[in-house]
């Protein structure tokens, strides 16, 4: 009797626990909801790789012996844990349906030859049907297409956006869409094959050559040297087409991309435009004159296709792009493009990939981009300050230059194409991503971006097949070992994770949900790093300083980037800043707003402003004006 009573007080305590839990969570999700943005925090989430608990992780393991993510892991429980990171839209990767080493016939898909796919679960940047998604994700292959959907509404649900990939600059050696719309032809299915270029041809072609399979490098052999019937060194394709990254040779290099082949925008061989050129006073013009423009045009062919493709993403309910090798594709064709989506959803998210700054600007007002990958100025330069190559000093040339356009750069520490913080190759450590991170999510009003485990420090040291450690590999079936700890069989606590990542998971989402919800990082920005380095003493260029202030909040934000010495100053505020914050003569708390720990106390008289700094290695402060 005395057993049954226990137990039925344990019953009625664990509901109790249960629906107070519930409730908890659902109150932490409505203030969530009720808080005002200011700011993006984009989640990049290899899909395909999020879920896996498989923990096998053999070179070139196949889907059953190292396991692989479906859509239906991102259950509720995951959602609002990523949610409460602090993040408002979530970058779906890999969701297209590209080639794929795994027979899948019996869902009538075309089996794809692994002498032009790279790894064995194949480059998500490798499309072979923009209709439909990859069927390693679902749960029923059959039905892959309903399981997204239900994922772009659990996302919704959550709060948060979907962005998903597009690459047109390429699709995969054989594309095959089987799931085109009514009325809508595949990819070089009208082509002309016997001329090199025609405008409305798809591709481009090597007249009088087949194609032939790259030799390999290295050792390399297909899945690992695995026997498999299509495994042959051929790959027939005749004529010949040029490869994604614009090699016009019929056998390309084994470092082309010649898995892919180029997609033809109406750009002549000899470079020049075969369509309508944009005119330059239309960088000024918003999106609805852009569309106009481009209603009555003739374009080529690729052009209506891919437009066609993301308006079908966009009807399916997904909120954004990201675009791939967005400068390899003429800015007239984004115009048209993004124009379309605009049309469609004003508020869609529009991401390019870009390496080349002398092109930004088109991109961003002709080519109506919302975002750009900061990589080769902000990203790089702190990667190499943060690897003790480079100085702080360096990042205030790049904030000057670009601030004409700086809130639309997005910023990030880690991608699927970067190596991991973590990684020897790169810092070795993830806690040298810190004072980074803060500087990226806090100094301007553009959005910051995370990729999934970085919160946890992933080095991506796993040895997959294709490619080599360093970067988490997108080219097979692995798993992602710190990830996996928190994602803890599918509980999404982190409940095996050590003590050390569990620190570095809070900063995270300290930082990103103040990012996210600070109305001073929506505001106004000065660096004040210049003005100490000439006046403060022991100021020093391992330190970055600045302020932010918006909407009656005003944030000062200090950084040590090094990783052994502490720093101790009295940092002062420049003139101006002191008259742009209204300072009179007086003592003013200062509440560090990341630990709340710290408190310090700004001294101003006589014009001048200071505050006592005393920073840890590779400790920030973000310090707000009371």
């Amino acid at each position: 009797m005395r057993k049954r009573l226990l137990l039925s007080l344990a019953i009625i305590s664990a509901g109790v626990c249960i629906f107070s839990c519930q409730r908890e969570q659902s109150q932490n999700l409505e203030e969530l909801a009720m808080k005002e943005q200011h700011k993006i925090v984009v989640y990049q989430v290899f899909t395909r790789l999020f879920g896996n608990t498989n923990d096998n992780n053999q070179p070139w393991g196949t889907l059953e012996e190292n396991g692989v993510g479906k859509f239906n892991d991102f259950t509720d429980k995951a959602l609002e844990e990523i949610k409460a990171l602090g993040i408002s839209h979530i970058w779906y990767t890999g969701v297209p349906h590209h080639a794929v080493i795994r027979d899948y016939t019996a869902y009538g898909i075309s089996n794809d030859d692994p002498d032009v796919v790279k790894g064995r679960a194949g480059s998500p940047y490798a499309v072979k049907d923009y209709y439909q998604v990859n069927p390693d994700l679902a749960e029923d292959p059959a039905k892959r297409m309903e399981e997204f959907e239900a994922l772009i509404a659990r996302t919704h649900k959550h709060g948060m956006k979907v962005i998903i990939d597009i690459v047109p600059n390429h699709v995969a050696r054989k594309y095959v869409g089987k799931n085109n719309p009514e009325g809508i032809s595949d990819f070089g299915a009208e082509d002309d094959t016997s001329v090199e270029y025609k405008r409305d041809n798809n591709f481009y072609y090597i007249p009088g050559k087949d194609f032939k399979v790259p030799e390999p490098m290295d050792g390399y052999k297909p899945l690992g040297g695995e026997e498999h019937p299509l495994a042959d060194g051929k790959f027939d394709e005749s004529p010949a087409k040029w490869t994604g990254n614009g090699s016009r040779e019929a056998q390309p290099h084994f470092h082309d991309w010649y898995e892919t082949v180029k997609v033809n925008y109406g750009v002549k061989p000899d470079g020049t435009k075969d369509f309508p050129l944009l005119p330059g006073e239309f960088a000024e013009q918003d999106y609805q004159a852009h569309y106009e423009f481009w209603e009555n045009k003739d374009v080529p062919d690729s052009w209506k296709k891919f437009r066609d493709i993301a308006l079908f993403w966009t009807k399916k309910g997904v909120d954004g792009f990201r675009f791939d090798m967005a400068e390899m594709v003429p800015v007239e064709f984004w115009s048209y493009m993004n124009s379309a989506i605009k049309k469609e959803n004003p508020e869609a998210f529009l991401l390019a990939e870009i390496y080349n700054p002398q092109a930004y600007r088109d991109y961003i007002h002709l080519g109506k981009m919302d975002y750009l990958y900061d990589k080769v100025e902000l990203y790089d330069t702190l990667k190499n300050i943060m690897q003790g190559k480079g100085s702080t000093d360096n990042l205030i040339p790049i904030q000057s230059g670009l601030s004409d356009i700086n809130k639309h750069m997005l910023h990030f520490l880690e991608n699927h194409d970067e190596q991991r913080i973590a990684s020897p190759e790169f810092a070795g450590n993830a806690k040298k991503g810190k004072p980074a991170a803060v500087v990226s999510a806090t100094i301007d009003t553009a959005p910051m971006m995370v990729y999934f485990g970085q919160e946890v420090g992933e080095p991506g040291a796993e040895d997959a097949g294709f490619g080599s450690p360093s970067r988490t590999s997108i080219f097979d079936y692995i798993g992602v070992p710190h990830h996996q700890r928190w994602v803890n069989d599918g509980k999404f606590d982190g409940g095996r994770l050590s003590e050390e990542e569990k620190e570095l998971r809070d900063f995270y989402k300290r930082l990103l949900n103040l990012t996210l919800y600070s109305p001073a990082l929506g505001g106004e920005y000065l660096e004040i790093h210049s003005y100490n380095r000439e006046n403060t003493e022991w100021y020093n260029d391992r330190v970055f300083s600045f302020a932010r202030w918006g909407k009656g909040q005003r944030l000062l934000i200090i950084s040590n980037f090094d990783t052994s010495e502490s720093f101790g100053f009295e940092l002062q505020l420049p003139k101006d800043l002191i008259s742009k914050w209204g300072l009179q003569d007086g003592d003013y708390t200062l509440e560090e707003q990341l630990y709340k720990e710290n408190k310090a106390t700004l001294i101003v008289e006589n014009r001048t402003a200071r505050v006592r700094v005393d920073l840890k290695p590779l400790e920030s402060w973000i310090l707000e004006l009371r």
